[in-house]
């Protein structure tokens, strides 16, 4: 399925442009990455990346075409993980972009940010990101994790919000990838915030069709599915509100490191501009439902924003 599909990532050999001019693409100035440069030779080529999920890959890959269409080389490194093995990646200079959600991004970061508004999360990114890594201007797109549960059980107990589960006399299990466990939303804050006990029943697919059909035969109570996953609307699943902020806002943003220039910058920046998560889930629909590759995917989008003729 275009789900799981890994995407053939390019061979590591150092690559270099050619017939590109004097200039270097990714421009050296006085940007330096922890690892000392880039794994990319002369720092010709543009790496970007993707997070193990289906729905970040379309977005990486619509970065790439813009990049491609602007004269850029570009390598594609996806399906990669998740932030514990792409984020020292990023750092040490190994991968220059990749898409990235900006409230769990600061939580990575700083657990004890006290930002909850989409603008005080993208100015506290400033502050914690580490040296050599950057955030460009993010989109209105968000796709952020969400508390999701039948409608028969959202019936059966009034649930409108996460709060309502504490009101709920069976044992609340979440179906969700293991690193829930210790996300700052996972079952601490569950408890911490809205007094809810939960459990965590691992389940490795960023909230995919396995987790989906645990929700559906009862093995969880509870689902984390991100919220520009078609799933939710085609399954009537509820998902439940969250007043107090547990989950902060999750706007699509370019994570960059710093031998991304400011020309490079402009074509990330234009993308962001363009992406709505209506969109988003457009995309993320076409994929699961029409099993479409995210280059066509990408390619399509970029065709009707007139970003790329």
């Amino acid at each position: 399925m275009a789900r799981f599909r890994n995407a053939a990532v390019l061979a590591a050999a150092m690559l270099a442009l050619a017939g590109c001019g004097s200039s270097d693409p990714l421009g050296d100035g006085d940007a330096t990455t922890a690892g000392g440069g880039a794994a990319t030779g002369d720092g010709g080529t543009v790496v970007v990346g993707s997070q193990q999920y289906y729905s970040n890959e379309i977005i990486a890959e619509v970065y790439a075409q813009a990049l491609e269409a602007e004269g850029y080389e570009v390598d594609r490194q996806y399906q990669i993980g998740q932030r514990e093995v792409y984020l020292p990646e990023l750092e040490s200079g190994v991968i220059d972009i990749l898409p990235e959600y900006s409230g769990n991004l600061l939580q990575y970061y700083d657990s004890a940010t006290t930002a909850t508004s989409p603008d005080e999360v993208i100015a506290a990114l400033g502050e914690a990101l580490p040296e050599g890594l950057r955030v460009l201007e993010p989109s209105t797109a968000a796709d952020q994790d969400s508390f999701n549960v039948t409608a028969d059980f959202a019936a059966e107990w009034g649930l409108e919000s996460i709060g309502d589960l504490a009101g709920v006399e069976d044992p609340i299990v979440v179906g969700a990838n293991s690193e829930f466990e210790t996300r700052p939303y996972g079952p601490a804050g569950l408890s911490e915030v809205y007094g809810v006990e939960a459990t965590v029943l691992p389940i490795e697919d960023s909230g995919g069709p396995l987790t989906v059909k645990a929700l559906q035969d009862g093995t969880v109570n509870v689902a984390n599915i991100y919220s520009a996953d078609p799933s939710i609307q085609a399954n009537g699943f509820v998902t439940l509100d969250d007043p107090e902020s547990l989950v902060l806002p999750q706007q699509v943003v370019p994570l960059v490191s710093a031998r991304v220039d400011e020309e490079i910058a402009a074509v990330l920046n234009a993308v962001s501009a363009e992406l709505t998560t209506e969109d988003l889930i457009a995309m993320n629909a076409r994929s699961v439902e029409e099993q479409l590759a995210s280059d066509v995917i990408a390619r399509d989008w970029l065709a009707e924003t007139g970003l790329v003729g």
